[in-house]
């Protein structure tokens, strides 16, 4: 059949004539992008190994963690297994009673039915780096196409990569779906992923997971510092036992091209599926092209920073490839705070569009004083003496600090998840300093650095055993945040004593540096910076405009869905926000809806380990999924409303929460509608 010469120039697949024939015809042909590396493939028959569980099973990824015949050198194959265990229990609460193998699972169908199997599904999985050739970036894609795979029906869903998370990191998420609903899934890692360097040594990880030294892997390697030899010698002499990883060292701020690997993505997708099954050109070589977007269902999907990275591929989407998007609790940040409102109840929400480094270094402050105990109340005592708190005892002290995160931003749904976050956000806060200024390890800004760490917080280095297996077991943000100015020597930053206060107030001094470079002011005078922390912030704010969202998703239809309880990712900062945006933007070309869920928040792995009983957001993931193909495959289906959705908590953690707990999204949601008049976006109670 004839397909359109621009769409396929579009999608980046070449055309190109096989000579002319006595019809003087030219057949159109797949040619894999520029970009590409070599192609590395595998097929899973289903049963012994699989695409979804890596031959673990519903049963398998619930277990424990599985074993390596040899620690210290454990195969690729073994990498791959734990890598996909790990990823899988990582965005997903993998207990029964908050809904795994009932809800959502392996062994629970596309439609919602719960089998007795073990959920494995067969197929053909394609690796291969986005590089220059000079193998700097190396960014991991990877395409997943099951054996269920319709070729009459075509669909592709991506996965990109959630938090630092390399390339599996989607597999629970957008990837199962995908699966289940027999489409291709297109993964990035988005240059983040599991890139452990470790100086002691100078080794890398290779992009099936294997370590090796610099020297070896040569362009091979996912990540190593850009430092000279000497450098580098050095810097392990004077710093032993630290780390450098890539989405924090890479001096290239991934998070600006996020949504052009997202992109990427698919085009591999289609390069795949089209050699696949694409009939032999006349040369017997070449395969002419068979699957475009024009009729394949391509939808852009994730969670978090993978969400935001959907987000980012639809606006920037010049070629076509996506025709929806559907993701939940997008890490999306909004070019401007100003042009739209958002209000709640009627009443105008504090802090729309605030930015993530801002947001992060605010709640680096605050969060670690709420978690404080009578035994360690370090953090507030010492905000306290700065003038950064109020209150005569550490209650009082800890109530203030809610009520500034309110005052900043936060809602009262998140108070309860304030102290579970502390932790987060402050490697948050680092690892991002350090991409978005797009400094060297060796700079360590504010005086932080990584490593792991012994039961007193002092640096110590990884074991052979943990170096071979951290492609399986890191989440892309890697050892322990390290504070080098502590009073008596660096050490883990909660253990970190500063300077300025001699109090152990979890580094303090180093997080109001850090917050400083988010403002351009010393949040402690409110002076203008000056000298090297005037240009750390002026870097670091340059890279924070290099991510920011537009807002133009050019009419492409797309749900977000986030949980209103979201401490990580607040909702007036990045969804209701972009709601607003897209609509100052689109105005009533928009085609954009957004689902908030009561009683969600930003980890469903905290759903049965929390007294707020949170319920997981994952079911709503899929329901906007599910919502978006309909609509996709048929113009008669109507995306739901924005709306407000108010689930059901549980009584207690030991209740199994039902369908009863998670009602459906509404095709007529009445006065729980979220509405768009204008650029006003009014959120009911």
């Amino acid at each position: 059949m004839h397909i359109n010469k621009m769409t396929l120039a579009l999608v980046g697949i070449g055309l190109a004539a096989c000579g002319a024939n006595e019809h003087n015809t030219a057949e159109d042909l797949n040619v894999l992008p520029t970009y590409l590396g070599t192609i590395s493939s595998k097929t899973y028959d289903g049963a012994t190994d699989d695409l979804l569980t890596a031959g673990l099973g519903a049963t398998g990824l619930a277990g424990a963690t599985p074993a390596y015949a040899d620690p210290a050198n454990p195969t690729s194959a073994e990498l791959r297994r734990n890598a996909i265990y790990a990823n899988y229990r990582a965005v997903l609460d993998i207990n029964v009673n908050s809904g795994y193998g009932t809800l959502y699972g392996p062994n629970v169908d596309a439609k919602g039915a719960i089998g007795s199997g073990q959920g494995m599904i067969g197929g053909t999985e394609y690796i291969a780096y986005s590089d220059d050739g000079t193998g700097n970036q190396n960014v991991t894609l990877m395409v997943q196409i099951p054996t269920g795979f319709d070729i009459n029906n075509p669909c592709i869903v991506t996965g990109t990569s959630s938090g630092s998370r390399g390339v599996y990191g989607a597999i629970g998420s957008a990837g199962e779906w995908g699966l289940k609903n027999n489409c291709a899934v297109a993964y990035a890692d988005k240059g983040s992923g599991t890139g452990l360097y470790t100086f002691d040594d100078d080794s890398v990880n290779l992009q099936n997971g294997v370590r090796a030294t610099r020297a070896a892997a040569g362009k091979n390697a996912i990540f190593a510092p850009a430092l000279s030899d000497a450098d580098r010698a050095a810097f392990a002499s004077s710093s032993p036992a630290r780390i450098a990883f890539k989405h924090a060292h890479s001096q290239q701020n991934p998070e600006k091209d996020w949504g052009k690997f997202t992109l990427q993505s698919l085009e591999f997708a289609f390069y795949v599926l089209n050699e696949k099954y694409g009939v032999l050109a006349k040369d017997n070589k070449s395969h002419i092209v068979r699957l475009t977007p024009k009729n394949t269902v391509t939808i852009a999907s994730s969670i978090s920073n993978g969400a935001g990275s959907a987000l980012l591929a639809a606006e920037q989407d010049t070629k076509g490839l996506i025709g929806g998007v559907a993701a939940t609790e997008p890490q999306v940040q909004p070019k401007a705070a100003t042009g739209y409102t958002v209000r709640q109840g009627g009443v105008d929400v504090t802090g729309q569009g605030k930015a993530l480094f801002d947001y992060s270094t605010y709640a680096a402050l605050y969060q670690p004083c709420i978690a404080s105990t009578a035994a360690a109340p370090g953090r507030c005592t010492a905000l306290a003496a700065k003038g950064l708190l109020s209150g005569a005892d550490l209650p009082s002290q800890q109530a203030d600090a809610k009520a500034r995160l309110k005052a900043y931003g936060w809602l009262l749904d998140s108070d309860i998840l304030q102290a579970a976050h502390a932790g987060t956000n402050i490697l948050v806060a680092v690892t991002y300093a350090n991409a978005y200024g797009k400094f060297s390890v060796a700079d360590k800004v504010c005086g932080f650095s990584f490593a792991p760490t012994d039961a007193a917080g002092v640096p110590v280095a990884y074991t052979a055993a943990q170096k071979a297996s951290s492609f399986a077991t890191q989440n892309g943000i890697l050892g322990s945040v390290v504070y080098e100015n502590s009073a008596g020597g660096a050490k883990a930053y909660n253990f970190g004593v500063s300077p300025s206060s001699t109090l152990a107030d979890q580094s303090l001094d180093g997080f109001l540096c850090l917050r400083s470079l988010a403002t351009g002011v010393d949040p402690v005078t409110g002076g203008a910076l000056s000298g090297t922390l005037a240009a750390q912030s002026a870097r670091v704010k340059a890279g924070m405009a290099e991510v920011a969202a537009t807002g133009n998703l050019h009419g492409k239809p797309a749900i977000i869905v986030q949980g209103r309880s979201d401490t990580l990712i607040p909702v007036n900062f990045a969804s209701r926000a972009y709601l607003g945006l897209n609509a100052s933007v689109e105005g009533g070309a928009s085609k954009l809806r957004y689902i908030e869920v009561t009683n969600a928040n930003h980890f469903d792995s905290f759903t049965n380990a929390l007294p707020a009983n949170i319920v997981p957001l994952h079911v709503y993931l899929f329901r906007a999924l599910d919502a978006m193909l309909a609509s996709l495959r048929s113009s008669a289906v109507a995306l739901p409303p924005s709306q407000v959705v108010h689930t059901v908590p549980r009584a207690d953690n030991t209740t199994l929460i039902t369908v009863a707990n998670v009602p459906p999204i509404a095709a007529a949601p009445g006065a729980n509608a979220i509405t768009v008049s204008g650029a006003t976006i009014d959120v009911p109670n």
